[in-house]
């Protein structure tokens, strides 16, 4: 198993830009002397919950700041974007970093983003796919030419740079609905799962994906799925758990889980389409009780119990933990690094990780 940190660049009251910044690319550094094996950042926009709308510029900035570390996104949402200005700034991180891009890409789904910038939510999954395709044939063919019903390149061009890794970086689709997983199963093309979504669905997903891709003739050992989770650890249970009950006395969660995050069309008020597999998680609130935190979403406890809950998600496939330290929770830069501190101690070495 190896492990990575997510930096959703979420910014408190309080906070300037760049003391949200200067936060996470410590974190960064910290998590490359601890021996983690990546990062991968969020990407949003408009509002506070997420500050860093350009990740390639911050993975730029991270390359120059790390040597091992693989540098991702989790996710670059791509029906916002150009996906020639994908393919060329990705390559382009993937050249200064010395070939440690990872790209997770994602078809997003937050409605408020959409509306910003005048995107048609409904037609996210359309526009993912067309995107992706024009991003693999930039990275793969010499010259490529692309007419389709989102985007077009007029002419044939190559894409300069190219990217340093062969064929080209490593991607990663976001996905946990059964639908999403089953279609790019079929590509081969390895999952990023949603932290929001229950161990349950998340090692039904990865289930899922392996007995399709082998069907479609994709070779599972060479695929490594990856999984996002919150991720918490304590010398004691009972520390986790009052330590747990106290993140959440701390945090509106209806900043997160609201109407503007939700998949919503604004033209009906219900989730758009191709979204309807999220419902009801926005706009609940996002209302979970401690209890199905504790033993269905977050891996937390002493080292004992969350050795335990990793090797349950290793053992469904995953190979790579996305570990959420606590990007919602206001916690000072000290205390933070203490948390990943005793990760890297306490869990990291069973699974062969950590320094």
């Amino acid at each position: 198993m190896k492990f990575s940190t997510f930096h959703l660049f979420h910014r408190f009251d309080g906070q300037s830009f760049k003391d949200v910044y200067d936060y996470h690319l410590e974190l960064i550094e910290l998590a490359e002397e601890l021996g983690f094996d990546g990062v991968r950042l969020a990407e949003h926009h408009f509002r506070d919950y997420g500050v860093a709308p350009n990740l390639f510029t911050v993975l730029a900035h991270a390359a120059a700041r790390t040597e091992r570390l693989r540098l991702g996104t989790g996710i670059v949402v791509l029906p916002l974007h150009n996906p020639v200005h994908v393919a060329e700034e990705a390559a382009q991180v993937d050249v200064l970093s010395g070939g440690r891009l990872e790209l997770g890409i994602g078809r997003g789904y937050q409605s408020y983003e959409f509306e910003g910038f005048g995107v048609d939510l409904a037609e996210a999954r359309d526009r993912f796919n067309e995107a992706l395709e024009v991003i693999v044939g930039l990275w793969t063919r010499e010259s490529y030419q692309h007419e389709g019903k989102f985007y077009r390149t007029g002419t044939e061009v190559s894409l300069v740079p190219r990217p340093l890794q062969n064929p080209h970086p490593p991607l990663h689709v976001a996905a946990v609905s059964p639908e999403t997983v089953t279609m790019y199963a079929e590509r081969g093309l390895p999952i990023l799962a949603d932290p929001a979504a229950p161990f349950r669905k998340v090692v039904k997903a990865a289930g899922t994906w392996r007995e399709t891709a082998a069907r479609a003739g994709h070779p599972a050992a060479e695929a490594e799925l990856v999984v996002a989770r919150s991720v918490y650890v304590a010398r004691t249970l009972e520390q986790a758990r009052a330590d747990q009950e106290r993140f959440e006395a701390s945090f509106d969660r209806s900043r997160i889980f609201n109407e503007r995050s939700a998949p919503i069309d604004p033209r009906t008020g219900r989730a758009a389409q191709g979204f309807e597999y999220y419902q009801d998680r926005y706009l609940k609130g996002g209302t979970v009780s401690p209890d199905f935190r504790w033993e269905q979403l977050e891996v937390i406890g002493d080292p004992a119990r969350v050795i335990e809950q990793i090797a349950l998600l290793r053992d469904a496939g995953f190979g790579n933990l996305l570990c959420d330290f606590g990007s919602t929770r206001p916690m000072p830069l000290e205390d933070m690094k203490r948390v990943m501190r005793f990760f890297a101690t306490e869990v990291m070495p069973a699974f062969g990780g950590g320094r």
